[in-house]
């Protein structure tokens, strides 16, 4: 936090806007606790509390939204019933019903709300300024981690981001395994461009703490812990990884004019490699990894 609080203090995009640092890296602290302290066992607590309790505590989630806008022109009412509203709604849906272990419909239902509200940028409004993007996508990501492991109470999501020598190892063995393929396909299809300076000690940490915590972790929430995890319980392993990596790469098809192909070929075999490093050992700390080292090579070196 101290690493990404410098980079906010020093954000030139962020002074440009006017926002309060203070307030802004307060609502950034608030939507980043969750998918951090619920990696070390804190939704255990939780998930004991009666199922009305655990509904009306979705509610908290829109915290971060009050913290950054109360008291600036940013509070808007109807922003705040939406940003209020949208994690009880969905928890009450899941939590309101009996279901089985398999996915079911509902689950189907709520992923693909959080997905299109993601897609369609409807959180946008709460935090409307380009050097905070990353935030609606961390409020998506504590309502998903939310609603599947508090309420729906998932098995085998493997949301931990305790460090273990074999999830590393798995980790990085993975994007060993998948990087021969970027490099083929991507210069193949034109998609990469090598450049071999070597950049800042700083730059490398910085990208790396991004990726991990921005880009990577909600991203493997969601994929790989819940989606990935649930298809599993209808298609078997195999077919699991197969649709979740495939569901992943089309989720990178508006990054450029059109329809970005390339990116979807390249991402949607990384998600096998990301899917075969959650499944290996059931830890979602296995493909962050995977997916951090990924992203950062090609961004330093290759994009």
């Amino acid at each position: 936090m101290a690493a990404f609080g410098a980079g906010f203090h020093g954000s030139e995009r962020l002074a440009a806007t006017g926002i309060s640092f203070p307030r802004a890296f307060a609502s950034f602290t608030l939507l980043l606790a969750p998918l951090w302290f619920f990696g070390f066992r804190v939704a255990e607590r939780l998930i004991a509390l009666s199922t009305s309790a655990k509904i009306a505590g979705a509610s908290f989630l829109a915290l971060p939204y009050f913290v950054f806008s109360v008291g600036t022109s940013e509070l808007h009412w109807r922003v705040a019933v939406v940003v209020v509203a949208f994690p009880v709604l969905l928890a009450a849906f899941l939590g309101t019903a009996e279901l089985p272990r398999q996915m079911s419909w509902r689950d189907t239902a709520v992923l693909v709300i959080i997905a299109a509200t993601y897609f369609l940028h409807w959180f946008q409004r709460a935090w409307p300024y380009a050097a905070l993007a990353a935030l609606p996508k961390l409020f998506l990501a504590d309502v998903a981690l939310y609603c599947f492991l508090v309420v729906r109470k998932i098995d085998g999501a493997g949301y931990s981001l305790v460090p273990s020598r074999a999830a590393l190892v798995t980790g990085i063995r993975e994007w060993a395994f998948y990087f021969p393929f970027a490099l083929i396909i991507g210069e193949l299809t034109g998609f990469i461009h090598f450049h071999g300076a070597l950049p800042a000690a700083g730059k490398i940490v910085a990208d790396v703490l991004i990726t991990f915590f921005l880009i990577a972790l909600p991203e493997e929430l969601f994929f790989r812990s819940i989606l990935q995890n649930l298809l599993d319980t209808r298609l078997g392993s195999k077919g699991a990884l197969l649709l979740a990596a495939l569901l992943f790469g089309l989720s990178h098809f508006n990054h450029g004019a059109g329809f970005n192909w390339r990116y979807v070929l390249l991402a949607s075999i990384a998600g096998i490699f990301y899917g075969r490093a959650w499944r290996k050992n059931r830890n979602i700390f296995s493909a962050i990894v995977t997916h951090t080292g990924v992203d950062v090579v090609w961004s330093l070196w290759f994009r």
